[in-house]
């Protein structure tokens, strides 16, 4: 995408309180905008493991510049909320994580109002549901992915009406080969992709080895050939498990530190969206372009 747009000024209101009741903490959300504009389309994000509504502003700050509204829920398992892998909430948080997301949803006009009455300036036809690692496991249960159980069987379906698009970067693959402290700790991490019939770039970095799967990095590419179309993949050859920083800058679990990775990650996400919901071509073909043009850094394949 060009970069002409990230000279527009954007704003952001924090923290904003979700109803969720029986949650037991307070669902806080952050939510950055552009100053301007009318009919703007909405990502509502969920972090990685540990992180907050205060994470991942390379991303975020790109999009609101580029003209989305971006909603960050803090989800249970954030650090500031101290639940370590041994609290017997643990087990349900990933539950918990797509309830934050419906509430989110359920609530976007208030949410909006409270954000410096921003309802009447944003598109509510065009909403995207973006995550990271765990987060990415999170949206893609509201774009359809189900959780099997331990003899295989699909559980519940969580998703939601609202989202007509999505974003998944560095989404758990398939979980018959967790780790043994996985397989414990995470049993939840077993997705079927196959019922996510909703629209989603897929972003996998070549070099993202997990520590909680025996298999290489191609498993972070199970949500883009596990689910029907229509689906893109974007593989960057050189990513790690944080693609260059896209969770704040210097930040300890970046492994690869790029700021034009990030810059990436998040002009593939606008440029995908913006296509997908008929708002603009442009930027997503001259990706597209690029990708075929390049020199192997970073490819782009879709079904």
């Amino acid at each position: 995408m060009s970069s002409s747009h990230l000279d527009q000024r954007i704003v952001a209101v924090k923290p904003i309180t979700v109803p969720a009741p029986g949650r037991g903490t307070d669902l806080l959300v952050k939510v950055t905008a552009p100053l301007a504009g009318q009919n703007l389309p909405v990502i509502v994000f969920s972090h990685g493991n540990a992180w907050s509504m205060d994470g991942y502003e390379p991303l975020v700050d790109r999009w609101a510049a580029a003209g989305f509204v971006v909603v960050q829920p803090t989800h249970l398992d954030s650090r500031r909320n101290g639940l370590g892998w041994d609290d017997p909430r643990f087990a349900t948080i990933w539950r918990v994580r797509i309830a934050d997301l419906h509430a989110v949803l359920d609530g976007l006009g208030d949410i909006l109002a409270q954000a410096g009455g921003l309802e009447p300036r944003v598109d509510r036809e065009r909403i995207a549901i973006v995550g990271h690692s765990w987060g990415a496991q999170t949206a893609g249960a509201l774009l359809g992915a189900r959780v099997l159980d331990a003899d295989g069987t699909p559980g519940e379906d969580f998703s939601h009406a609202a989202p007509t698009a999505g974003a998944l970067i560095a989404a758990t693959g398939t979980g018959d080969t967790l780790t043994p402290f996985a397989a414990e700790h995470l049993p939840f991490m077993r997705p079927d992709y196959s019922t996510m019939t909703t629209p989603a770039l897929i972003i996998a970095g070549g070099k993202d080895q997990s520590q909680l799967s025996t298999r290489g990095p191609e498993w972070f590419t199970d949500a883009y050939h596990l689910s029907p179309s229509p689906k893109s993949l974007l593989t960057i050859a050189e990513g790690e498990h944080t693609l260059g920083g896209i969770a704040g800058e210097a930040a300890a679990e970046t492994t690869d530190e790029d700021p034009a990775r990030v810059a990436l990650v998040a002009d593939a996400i606008s440029a995908y969206l913006l296509n997908t919901f008929a708002l603009d071509a442009a930027a997503w073909t001259a990706l597209d372009n690029a990708a075929t043009a390049d020199d192997g850094t970073w490819s782009i394949t879709s079904k």
